[in-house]
This record gives C-alpha cells, sequence and structure tokens, in this order.
C-alpha cells in the first residue's frame, strides 16, 4: 500500500503548495518531486508499467509549470484542483483502454509470480483501476462545478480531494481479499 501512495506524492504535495497565490510553486514542486521518483524509481529497478502515475505526474507538471509561467496560464489557475483529476482520470482510464490498468505492475510488486498471468489477476486489477477511475472522474466534474461556482469553498474543495483519494484507497486495500476470499470458499 505504502509503495502505490509514494506516487501520489507530487499530486498531494501541489494540493498543499498551489494555491492561486503560488500555483507557479505547487507547480514546481510537484514537478521536482516526479521527477527524483521517476529517477530513483528507474535507478532501483521499476519497470514503466510500475510508474504510470509516476510517469504521468512528471509529464503534467512539466505542462502544467510551463503554463503556469505562460502569459495565458493564470485564467487556469482556479481549475487547478479539477485539472489535477481530469488528468488522473484520463491517464486511469487510458491505461484501461489500452489493457495495461496502472494497478499492474503496482500488484505485480506484492503478487507472487505464478498469479501474474491469470485472468482473475487482470481482472481484480482492472476492477481497482475503474474504480480509481470513477472517482478520478467525479471529482474532477465536482471540483469544476463547484470551483465556478464557488471558488473560495476551500473545505469542500479539500473534501472532493481528499475523498477521491481516500476511498479508492481503501477500495484498493480490500478488494483483494474479498476476492480471495470467495476464490477460497
Amino acid at each position: 500500500m505504502i509503495r502505490s501512495v509514494i506516487g501520489f506524492v507530487p499530486w498531494i504535495a501541489y494540493g498543499f503548495v498551489a494555491t492561486s497565490d503560488n500555483w507557479r510553486y505547487g507547480a514546481l514542486v510537484g514537478l521536482a518531486i516526479a521527477l527524483v521518483l521517476v529517477v530513483i524509481d528507474r535507478r532501483s529497478g521499476k519497470q514503466w508499467d510500475q510508474m504510470v502515475i509516476e510517469t504521468s505526474g512528471l509529464i503534467f507538471f512539466a505542462l502544467i509549470t510551463a503554463i503556469s509561467f505562460a502569459p495565458f496560464g493564470s485564467s487556469l489557475v482556479l481549475y487547478g484542483p479539477a485539472l489535477v483529476n481530469a488528468w488522473l482520470a484520463a491517464t486511469t482510464w487510458g491505461s484501461l483502454a489500452i489493457r495495461k490498468p496502472f494497478t499492474l505492475g503496482i500488484a505485480r510488486t506484492m503478487t507472487p509470480e505464478e498469479l501474474w498471468k491469470t485472468p482473475q489477476f487482470y481482472r481484480v486489477n482492472a476492477v481497482i483501476t475503474a474504480v480509481w477511475g470513477v472517482s478520478f472522474t467525479v471529482a474532477a466534474i465536482a471540483l469544476a462545478f463547484l470551483l465556478h461556482s464557488a471558488p473560495h469553498a476551500t473545505t469542500a474543495v479539500i473534501t472532493i480531494k481528499v475523498a477521491s483519494f481516500v476511498l479508492p484507497a481503501i477500495f484498493t486495500v480490500r478488494y483483494p481479499k474479498i476476492v480471495r476470499a470467495r476464490y477460497a470458499a
């Protein structure tokens, strides 16, 4: 579980640092952390399929950093929280579309190799990835509407952001146990 959370550290750091006054710094912090994570992961021998969220973060934060320093970039600052979730949703749904759920690489580090090629292993990871995708998509839509109608509703934004990570994380921990119990019975 800790391994999968580490990939979200740049996103979480961005959420803490980026505000309307310093979103450029949030983007730079996210970019720096994502770059460090990718370098450390690659040096430790991780494969690219184990680093989908980290790699996606590196690309996102490189883009958002460039946009934040562009003259037109300031109009996007209001929707920063929604953009993060929209990007994560696109990453998640994209990984499912190419039949490589982003959780597969992470799950392989915690599962015996003989299970990797089973249909159940793929199915469990497809379901978990879809739950993350739904969570990010719902949060992106909710945040876009909220930020448009009540841009200073900080508590609501934080609640949605936290829920969009915590709920699928809980599901990620519990669902494989439920499936194992079903197959054991």
